[in-house]
């Protein structure tokens, strides 16, 4: 498989047939989602029930060693600091937001100091950022959540990023949120006792998984699209936010003509292809806003709009308040 590079022996690989118990730790950051820790160990809390053994043991530990706040409210438990995830098969981290400010440089360093002793060390949404700062990395393939992989790209270029749903890269392992950690567990389950439990372990949660890890995340601010000529014209839209194609040209690349195009967008999501375009470049700008430190002047750049005033006005118009209004708060 493309994002499988196994340049290991078959016995030193976690993702590989074994009938041995394997030994994760889990490191959550304060701010990750309790759906990212859920993704990593409910598959192999369900892999233990279908086996009726515990094949697969795990450990969750925290920056400070105590309970970790999620986005959600809810403190883990943790069993101890990043030192009580020593004597574990492989290492994951999951991190959610502001990985820049809970990823302290002890932490980093405590990572770049302990990351030899395992045989493997993965990583969830924003935890591949965590991982790179520590230079854990370099030299791999590896992904991250969508939103961040041109940031995550230009701030680590020692790293080969894809935008892949998840990455295997020697005895690292990447997946970019909390549906791609679940195809992940469900294919390191699959790869150690066969195909049969990780579609028994699937269907206990009714999912669907998409076993090919080299398939890429869909960028969740598309509107879902039936038509394959919507999803196309809606994909041209979210590949050039920073420099916006003219509608004439959306249409014709779909084959479709501009007033026929209109009436699929009218009639698929109750607005023109113009606005929906506009909505596209704006989805995304709040979320930079929100979300990064670009200067509010670069995002206005990177989605499309050459005039920070129009922005600015644009920007008012789709949320109520301008966007200095809504980084402050």
């Amino acid at each position: 498989m493309a994002f499988y590079e196994n340049i290991m022996t078959i016995y030193e690989s976690i993702f590989a047939a074994s009938d041995q118990p394997l030994d994760i730790a889990v490191l959550v950051l304060p701010r990750a989602s309790i759906l990212e820790v859920a993704s990593v160990l409910d598959p192999l809390r369900n892999a233990n029930r279908h086996l009726g053994q515990d094949r697969f043991r795990w450990r969750v530990v925290s920056p400070s060693g105590d309970d970790v706040a999620l986005t959600c409210g809810i403190a883990l438990p943790a069993i101890g600091p990043l030192a009580a995830a020593e004597g574990a098969d492989a290492l994951i981290v999951v991190a959610g937001y502001n990985q820049s400010e809970v990823a302290t440089r002890p932490l980093i360093a405590g990572l770049r100091r302990i990351a030899g002793r395992f045989r493997a060390v993965g990583a969830v949404d924003a935890g591949p950022w965590v991982l790179a700062r520590a230079g854990l990395l370099d030299g791999h393939r590896a992904t991250v959540h969508w939103e961040d992989l041109e940031d995550f790209a230009s701030a680590h270029p020692a790293v080969d990023v894809v935008p892949d749903r998840f990455v295997i890269s020697r005895n690292r392992f990447t997946a970019g949120g909390a549906a791609p950690a679940a195809d992940l567990m469900l294919h390191l389950i699959g790869a150690r006792c066969g195909a049969g439990l990780a579609g028994q372990v699937a269907a206990s949660f009714q999912y669907e998984p998409q076993a090919d890890g080299s398939r890429p995340q869909r960028p969740g601010l598309l509107p879902v699209a039936r038509d394959a000529r919507l999803a196309g014209a809606l994909a041209l839209m979210n590949a050039h936010l920073e420099d916006p194609l003219p509608l004439e040209a959306i249409a014709r690349a779909q084959g479709l003509g501009l007033r026929r195009m209109e009436q699929l967008f009218r009639d698929n999501l109750g607005q023109g292809p113009g606005a929906a375009y506009l909505d596209l470049r704006l989805q995304t700008a709040r979320r930079m806003v929100t979300d990064t430190r670009h200067d509010l002047r670069d995002i206005a750049l990177r989605c499309g709009f050459v005039d920070p005033t129009s922005f600015s006005r644009a920007f008012r118009r789709r949320f109520g308040l301008p966007p200095s209004r809504i980084r402050r708060s």
